[in-house]
């Protein structure tokens, strides 16, 4: 087991970054940093203020990057969207500085390591006919981290989930991480992966096709449904009726997937007794998403029972933690 001290874990996701580390005393500490960006014309007013508020950014020629956590702020006042350096899940090929942009994030949420530190990673299992994408994404983030001096190990966001809240269950049971770019889904069993898998319907997907069908940038979109926005059938507000019929999607999405995949699964354990699933993410977090997600549970057949369908202890969290345990534990 590792020096409690000398350990990170860390949730890369497309929507954010979330470090976390064991505390002083007892616990956990987290960080988090939007993984975004926007452009911004050069000014030295702009730059001072940048400065005075503490927001990350960098100078290129004559325009200025902002990053992070005060990036959507500068995107809704000017009417416009942030930029991804990832993008379902992945380091986003479409973006000319993806790999600038998640080199600067890295360094302004980890920072450099000391002597000896580790840090473990979370990614996501491989898109269909993607693997070679996920094999760029995972060796180039690794190398990024070593760049600060960290001796590195990543582990799949599903098995994340379960290692963060699954401890009383044996690690035995289903993790599903809903996150920006994408779902994941990791069946496991005694702390080993049964089954992982991943769909790209998740909850930029939902923003996405929100913002198409009420005319509305995915930035406008956000922030709305970060506000408190609850599934709640149909409503004559474009927004609430949109996002309702879109998180409907994606949660049908995953459970007819899982249902499908178990079925054409033979490496699946006999689970003797009923297994718990817990989800987290921040997609996760609209007002009845857990009681939808229940729902959707009851309409699959799966060849094991479902003992509970239970939120996370700390869903935005989740991942990390349980990054941060793997390290703790494993390296």
């Amino acid at each position: 087991m590792a020096n409690k001290k000398n350990v990170k874990g860390l949730d890369l996701g497309t929507s954010h970054i979330v470090m976390a580390c064991h505390g002083e005393e007892k616990g956990y500490e987290f960080k988090q940093e939007l993984n975004a960006f926007v452009e911004i014309p050069f000014s030295q007013i702009t730059v001072n203020m940048l400065k005075k508020k503490g927001i990350p950014h960098r100078l290129d020629g004559d325009v200025c990057f902002a990053f992070g956590n005060g990036a959507e702020q500068f995107a809704n006042m000017t009417g416009g969207d942030t930029r991804r350096p990832m993008y379902s899940g992945l380091l986003n090929p479409n973006e000319p500085k993806s790999l600038e942009m998640t080199e600067e994030a890295l360094t302004k949420v980890c920072g450099k390591a000391a002597q000896g530190e580790k840090i473990c990673f979370s990614v996501p299992s491989a898109p269909p006919q993607s693997e070679s994408d996920l094999t760029f994404h995972q060796r180039t983030v690794t190398q990024m981290l070593e760049g600060l001096g960290y001796k590195v190990k990543s582990l799949n966001e599903g098995l994340a989930v379960v290692y963060a809240d699954l401890e009383e269950d044996s690690f035995t049971g289903i993790g599903i991480s809903f996150g920006g770019g994408m779902c994941n889904v990791c069946v496991a069993y005694l702390g080993m992966p049964a089954l992982s898998f991943c769909t790209v319907q998740a909850g930029d997907y939902i923003d996405r096709s929100t913002a198409s069908v009420t005319n509305e940038t995915t930035t406008t979109v956000r922030l709305y449904k970060e506000k408190g926005f609850s599934i709640n059938g149909l409503s004559q507000n474009s927004l609430d009726q949109a996002l309702s019929v879109y998180y409907g999607n994606m949660i049908r999405g995953i459970t007819e997937r899982l249902e499908k995949e178990v079925a054409s699964s033979k490496k699946l354990p006999r689970f003797e007794e009923p297994i718990p699933v817990v989800i987290s993410g921040g997609s996760a977090l609209a007002g009845g998403f857990h009681r939808e997600l229940a729902k959707s549970f009851k309409e699959i057949s799966l060849p094991f029972e479902i003992s509970q369908v239970k939120m996370a202890e700390d869903p935005f969290n989740s991942t990390a933690k349980g990054t941060l345990l793997a390290a703790t534990l494993e390296m």
